[in-house]
Formats: structure tokens, C-alpha cells, sequence
């Protein structure tokens, strides 16, 4: 496509020095090597990752409490029975049954961030000898104070990534790509007056790149107090409907300078979806929902038994009663936004297609809101194998005096066709998203887009009545042929097109089994590792 030379590009990113880079990779590498340590005993990725959280979160505490020239009593965060130095003085079963005292003790901070980060939490190190291990030889050692805020956050974040990668635990469904996470709050630069929130915030990524672009782009000519406003997360808050993620969430804010360890919980644990929002709106709402069409709560029967029930949420917010969580997701959303607000939600693509409930909500969506923009997203970018999946950019407005809808365009940018990923071989990056953030024009006034000169570009204009015309309302819009399938020699690795066959037949597959669940069926299907 062909942008005006004059066009107003996004403010360039800061670049990470070489050096940033390389000891953020060290200290990584320090940690996961520890990790397969744990590994081999039978722990996964993510307990190794909680206990580090547990552990870290004292050292950083004890290291404040005895620097040298700003000393700080921090014994009413941690109480001196229960310090980093306690730990360190005993070895071998004592050492575990003491470590296990300090968890129950410390979880017991009900809407604070160092209860979230230790609410129910256990000991998964169950030989001595490796928490030993840990405590003196890992965490002992190193200085955590003196490390910068963006290295511990990086490092951290990287472990989560890698955890995330463990296909055996499903922790991927809690890990957005954090290139698509960054382009998405390049288009939507949030600002020193937004509030911002994720209602299923996983381990924190959009929220910890909402305000990374706020600290870059603004910080300097923010006010003390504006300042204080976002680093003390009165500005930014989440919520994760599993405990063990909530935590990995406030650590993982915590390590990126945001909140306070002995100030309020950043992170609300529970079901987003159960309540409608009451008087907490945002102007920023940034999500990736989990995956999987049903809501469902799990019921022990009299015979002891656990089974899933299906739930729907009796909501007078909401414009249709439905069990498909996604759909209940971006309701949830629709209402969470203030009104002159705006939000980016990653979405599968039965949203943009599906009947009955679907239909309804995406009229409302379009009558009521301004969907402005639609980007279409490639397969392989995500941990959950078989997924199909858009981002939906839209804004929140008054209601208008004359009745007309909000929507009067909705610009598609399909970046699937044609678009090959691996989560191995051929990883998303950021740049591949530059063209993306380009055409979007953020900050510009959308009159300024132009549609891709060639017919099979990816950039392309849809009036309201051309959508609302549409069998069912139907947005999942496509144009673009794949050349790749017209040229056998098109270039693409073997292993590439292999595990794209394997995604596709995922994907279908998952299709299948949501139509067999409408008609009544009990299909559980697992999801296919596809590495």
C-alpha cells in the first residue's frame, strides 16, 4: 500500500543496548538452568516459576531491609520470623518445614499485593537438599536491588515465556505474543489520563506494556503525582480467574515497577464474568480472553464426583444470554469500557461468525460502538494449537440523539493470508507487524487511511451497510489469495508446511467439535501438541 511521505509515523521505541539484552539473556539462562534442575524431579515450568516468585519476592525484601545507605524496616511486609534470613540459617528438612510455615504466613494478606503473590500458596520443592540449592546457591547470590527494574522484569517475563512453551501444563493459554501485545498498544498509545485494565489478564503482559509505553512516551512531562499515579497501579489494574496466574501476574507487575508489595492488590482474582461492572470503568481496556467457546464451573456431585457445568451469565448488561465465553468475554468488555473510551481485544473467529447470540452482540457492536478497525491474525503465533484469531479495535460512545449506528466503516487488515509462523522456526516478531501499526495511523484521524492499491493487498475498507448486509452480520471478511498455494515453490521450509497442516487440521477439528457441542453432543477433545 502507499502512505504519504508527510504521514505521521508512531514514536519510535527505545532500543535495548546490546548489553541490556545480553544480561537479561544471562540471567535467564541462569534461571532455566535451574529449572531443568527442578524438571527432572517433576516439577513443570510454572511451579518452578511460582516458588522462584516466592523466593525472589524475600530476597528483594531482605536486601531493602539491609542496604548499607537507604535501609527501610520492612518487617511489617515480612515479619522477621519469616525473612530471607531465616531461610538462609537453616539447611535440610528444617529448612523445608520452615519455608512452608512462611507461605502459610504470608498468604494470609487478603487485597494486598504480597497476598496475591502468596495466597495458597505450597512448597512444590520437596527434596531439602534442592531448596537448599536454591536458596543458597541461585537466589543467595545474586544481588536483585542493584538489577535494574527492566532487567529483573525482562528476565522474569522470559521465564514465563518459556513457560508458556511447557504444552503439557496449558500455560500458554495465559501468554499473549509480546509482539502482538506491543503493536497493539503502539496503535492504541495510551496516555497520562487513561485508566487501563485487563479482565483476564493472564500474567500481566498488556498491562505491563500499557505502562512501559506511558513511561517512555510521557513520563517526562508527567506531573509527580500523575507519575505516582501509574507506578503506584492506582491507574492499572487486572484480573486472573486462576490464583497460581494472579500471582505470576503481581509478581511479574511488581518486578516491573508497578505497584507495592505491601499496598493494594493490582490483581483481582475471581470471575470477571460474574458481575457487571460497578462503578470501576476504564478508558484503555486491553485483552486476549482464554480460549475455549464454553463457560463452565466444576460441581462435586454426592458421589465425590467433579464434572463441568455450563454457565450462562444472567446479566441485564449484557444483550444476549449465552455459554460461549468468548462472546460473554466481549460483552463483559463492551460494558467495561467508559463511555469515549477504547478497547483491543483478541478474539477467535467464531466471534466474528457465529449465530443466534453472536449475531445479536455483534449488531449491538456495531450500532452502539464504533468498530473501526479489524486485524486478522496467522496461525502458529499462539501456544494453544488449531486457533483462528482476530484483534478487534472499537470505541465506546454516547448514545446519538439521531438513532444512527456508531460504525459508519470498519477497516479489515487481514495479516494471515499469505503469513507463515512457527512458534520455532519461524517466530512472530514485531517488526512483522510494522506495516500493520503503519496503515493503522495511530494517532492520526482515521480519514487519513488509504485501502491497498492492489486488489489482493491487505488493507481494505467495509461501509456499515456493506456489514450489516451481510448473511448473519458476518465480519469474518476474507479477499487475499495465499500465493503459496498456487506455487509449489513458494520456498517454505518442509517442517514449516507440516505443522501447518497440523494447525489447520486442529483448527478444523476444533470447529467440529463446537458444532457437535451445539447440537447436544459431549465431545472432549484435547488440544494437539504441536511444537
Amino acid at each position: 500500500m502507499t502512505v504519504p511521505a508527510d504521514a505521521q509515523q508512531p514514536a519510535a521505541e527505545p532500543v535495548k543496548t546490546a548489553k541490556a539484552v545480553a544480561q537479561t539473556n544471562t540471567l535467564v539462562s541462569k534461571l532455566w538452568n535451574y529449572c531443568n534442575v527442578l524438571r527432572d524431579n517433576g516439577m513443570s515450568t510454572i511451579e518452578y516459576v511460582e516458588q522462584l516468585s516466592y523466593l525472589l519476592f524475600l530476597k528483594m525484601v531482605d536486601e531493602i531491609e539491609n542496604d548499607p545507605w537507604d535501609g527501610q524496616d520492612m518487617s511489617a511486609i515480612v515479619p522477621a520470623e519469616y525473612n530471607w534470613q531465616t531461610l538462609v540459617t537453616k539447611r535440610g528438612p528444617e529448612l523445608e518445614k520452615h519455608y512452608r510455615a512462611v507461605l502459610e504466613n504470608l498468604g494470609r494478606r487478603p487485597d494486598t499485593t504480597i497476598g496475591t503473590i502468596f495466597d495458597e500458596a505450597q512448597n512444590r520443592i520437596t527434596k531439602p537438599a534442592l531448596l537448599e540449592k536454591l536458596v543458597v546457591d541461585l537466589i543467595g547470590r545474586e544481588d536483585w536491588t542493584v538489577t535494574g527494574t527492566d532487567l529483573k522484569g525482562d528476565a522474569y517475563e522470559g521465564l514465563l515465556a518459556k513457560g508458556a512453551s511447557d504444552t503439557k501444563t496449558g500455560a500458554g493459554q495465559y501468554f499473549t505474543p509480546r509482539p502482538l501485545i506491543d503493536a497493539m498498544v503502539d496503535v492504541m498509545q495510551p496516555g497520562p489520563n487513561d485508566t487501563i485494565t485487563d479482565p483476564a489478564c493472564g500474567t500481566g503482559g498488556f498491562l505491563i506494556a500499557a505502562h512501559a509505553y506511558i513511561r517512555d512516551h510521557h513520563m517526562k512531562a508527567m506531573s509527580l503525582d500523575e507519575r505516582k499515579a501509574y507506578d503506584s497501579g492506582r491507574k492499572i489494574w487486572g484480573n486472573e480467574l486462576v490464583t497460581g496466574t494472579a500471582r505470576l501476574a503481581a509478581m511479574n507487575m511488581l518486578l516491573h515497577g508497578i505497584g507495592k508489595s505491601d499496598g493494594p492488590s493490582l490483581i483481582t482474582v475471581g470471575d470477571a464474568l460474574a458481575d457487571k461492572p460497578s462503578g470501576k470503568h476504564a478508558t484503555l481496556v486491553l485483552a486476549n480472553p482464554p480460549f475455549g467457546r464454553k463457560s463452565a464451573i466444576t460441581v462435586i456431585g454426592q458421589d465425590g464426583e467433579a464434572e463441568k457445568q455450563d454457565t450462562e451469565y444472567d446479566r441485564d448488561d449484557f444483550t444476549a444470554t449465552t455459554t460461549n465465553k468468548q462472546l460473554n468475554f466481549l460483552q463483559h468488555i463492551m460494558s467495561l469500557t467508559a463511555v469515549g473510551g477504547r478497547a483491543a481485544v483478541v478474539l477467535p473467529d467464531n466471534v466474528l461468525f457465529e449465530g443466534g447470540a453472536g449475531e445479536k452482540i455483534r449488531r449491538k457492536l456495531l450500532d452502539e460502538f464504533d468498530l473501526h478497525t479489524i486485524l486478522r491474525l496467522p496461525t502458529g503465533i499462539f501456544y494453544a494449537g488449531g486457533v483462528k484469531a482476530n484483534v478487534l479495535f472499537f470505541e465506546k460512545k454516547p448514545p446519538r440523539a439521531d438513532g444512527k449506528p456508531h460504525t459508519t466503516e470498519t477497516w479489515v487488515y487481514d495479516f494471515r493470508t499469505g503469513q507463515h509462523f512457527t512458534l520455532k522456526q519461524r517466530p512472530l516478531t514485531r517488526a512483522h507487524l510494522d506495516d500493520f501499526v503503519t496503515a493503522y495511523r495511530p494517532g492520526e484521524p482515521r480519514s487519513s487511511r488509504v485501502e491497498s492499491e492492489d486488489e489482493n493487498g491487505p488493507f481494505k475498507r467495509f461501509t456499515y451497510e456493506e456489514l450489516i448486509a451481510r448473511d448473519k452480520v458476518n465480519l469474518d471478511i476474507t479477499w487475499m489469495k495465499d500465493p503459496a498455494l498456487d506455487d509449489a515453490d513458494s520456498g517454505l521450509p518442509p517442517e514449516v508446511i507440516a505443522e501447518e497442516i497440523v494447525r489447520d487440521l486442529q483448527s478444523a477439528l476444533n470447529e467440529f467439535t463446537a458444532i457437535a457441542r451445539s447440537l447436544g453432543g459431549d465431545v472432549d477433545v484435547p488440544e494437539a501438541e504441536v511444537e
